[in-house]
């Protein structure tokens, strides 16, 4: 396959835990061209879409040798590529938004396959997907209100967690307090002088246990990896200082599985990553979801290759199961 890798900087990305980087390796390693693409550079014209595409080749390096190595950029049209990964980390700003308008037309016209599904990617916010499955989640609202936010905490037994809709990587989320004379001003933080819509949730008191990110493909579970928070604090998000451990599925993880599945294909939200709580789902990721690369050590396989395998043939692959438990 040709494969355009749509993502962010690839000088800057993390070789050790990166998904995109990871499935760069599994697809070469499998005999895929790999074409690296900037999301500035994708062009409409009509409702053909192209884009400026430089072949590249990816490695895990010994030494100072660089990770990668870049050939001539082309002016290409879509068709030119089997698939295409659309793997930009949020937020989801006006610039990401226009990206999937141009990659829309390449899949409505059958020029390649998109992934995710542009149109899902506009659709799924990665906060407020779960207000669809309010039976799997702790208590949820959004609003940009702080007298809302504050009655809610109160029928919450006085403290919520409370996060903007648009963050990422544990940014900006925080452990509301009714009796924490900072309150008013962690609420003006968040909602930006209630400018902006935020989800207050109930706390989960598992989350001191960790979070868990599981992974699924086409709505069906690869597998797990429990996040824990450092000592003193709240967030388990590795990038912050949480750590990785090695997660078994529960019963209650494969039920939410199965209840999102439905949603997830019909979206064509291939590649996902929900977080549960305890017994509950706080998010669903779709964007440029992480964890594979932890997976794959704690658990001994190399789940980027499977991924890989499932979307070399979309006869089978967009409908044959993973893995369960």
């Amino acid at each position: 396959m040709k494969i355009a890798c749509i993502m962010d900087p690839i000088e800057k990305v993390g070789i050790h835990v990166d998904t995109t980087f990871g499935w760069m390796l599994a697809a070469q390693a499998r005999g895929h061209e790999l074409y690296y693409v900037r999301p500035a550079d994708l062009v409409a014209d009509g409702n053909n879409a192209s884009c400026w595409a430089t072949p590249v080749s990816v490695r895990m390096p010994t030494g100072a040798e660089p990770h990668f190595e870049l050939g001539e950029t082309a002016f290409l049209a879509f068709a030119h590529f089997d698939v295409a990964w659309m793997r930009r980390d949020p937020p989801f700003d006006t610039d990401y938004l226009y990206s999937t308008y141009i990659l829309e037309l390449a899949e409505e016209r059958g020029d390649c396959w998109v992934i995710n599904h542009p149109r899902a990617l506009r659709d799924a916010n990665e906060k407020a997907f779960i207000l669809h499955f309010p039976e799997l989640t702790p208590r949820t609202m959004v609003t940009r209100r702080k007298d809302r936010i504050k009655d809610f905490m109160r029928e919450e037994g006085g403290r919520c967690i409370v996060k903007p809709l648009v963050g990422h990587g544990g940014e900006e989320v925080f452990m509301a307090q009714q009796d924490d004379l900072n309150l008013n001003t962690i609420l003006e933080v968040v909602t930006r002088h209630e400018s902006r819509y935020i989800m207050a949730q109930t706390y989960v008191p598992e989350a001191r246990i960790g979070d868990k990110r599981v992974i699924l493909v086409n709505g069906e579970p690869l597998g797990g990896v429990l996040r824990v928070p450092s000592a003193g604090e709240l967030r388990g998000n590795l990038h912050v200082g949480g750590s990785a451990v090695k997660a078994d599925l529960t019963p209650r993880d494969l039920e939410i599985c199965d209840a999102l599945r439905p949603r997830l294909q019909q979206q064509g939200l291939y590649f996902v990553g929900i977080d549960i709580l305890g017994d509950y789902l706080t998010e669903v990721n779709v964007t440029s979801p992480t964890g594979i690369r932890e997976m794959s050590i704690l658990d001994g396989q190399d789940y980027a290759d499977r991924w890989i395998a499932w979307i070399e043939d979309p006869r089978l692959g967009r409908s044959a199961p993973v893995a369960r438990g």
